[in-house]
């Protein structure tokens, strides 16, 4: 789980992060008050923000969460897993598969959700390729779904891509990120 302890890693992992077209990525200079703002929000109940470490080092490569969360009969229901992004050295390693399998686990087995949300902007490619890959289920594009995150389309909305996961899905969508993150780790060693 995310803490204030993480600002120092999350500033280095923020410095090669650059500027995304699409996604809310602070910079350096921000990291503290996006911490700050994430642990709010979380304080709030609706959201719940981590730092991702790389395991081989310990170093803080980035951040993700679940929002959104969608509650019936008095159980939750569904969770989004989102707010994801990565230093770029750490961006097609295990890391993120593996984070995605921590939290799928966690909702799937733990809290016996119905459903798994994630979701990009309709415009980037690389995340939808990247969530295709999870083999999450895409959906459709919702049109006007949610204010745009891209720099420079403060106050517009944007399309986004909705894709998902479900119970029944989970033990292919299980099977299919552990073996890109033994197949991801291999790479590494050889």
């Amino acid at each position: 789980p995310l803490t204030p302890g993480h600002v120092p890693g999350l500033r280095r992992a923020a410095e090669g992060a650059g500027p995304s077209a699409f996604a809310a990525v602070p910079t350096p200079d921000e990291v503290e008050d996006y911490v700050a703002r994430s642990l709010a929000r979380r304080d709030a109940g609706a959201y719940a923000p981590f730092a991702q470490i790389e395991a081989a080092t310990g170093r803080v490569v980035g951040h993700t969460a679940y929002l959104t969360p969608r509650w019936m009969n008095g159980g939750l229901f569904a969770v989004e897993i989102g707010s994801t992004w990565l230093h770029p050295a750490a961006r097609g390693t295990a890391v993120n598969p593996a984070a995605k399998l921590l939290l799928m686990t966690q909702a799937f087995e733990s809290w016996g959700v119905d459903r798994v949300d994630i979701k990009t902007d309709a415009r980037n490619e690389a995340a939808r390729a990247a969530i295709a890959a999870t083999g999450a289920t895409f959906e459709a594009v919702l049109r006007a779904w949610q204010p745009s995150l891209a720099p420079g389309e403060e106050g517009l909305v944007r399309d986004t891509a909705m894709f998902s996961v479900t119970p029944p899905e989970w033990p292919r969508v299980r099977a299919r990120l552990e073996e890109r993150i033994e197949r991801r780790r291999a790479s590494r060693r050889g």
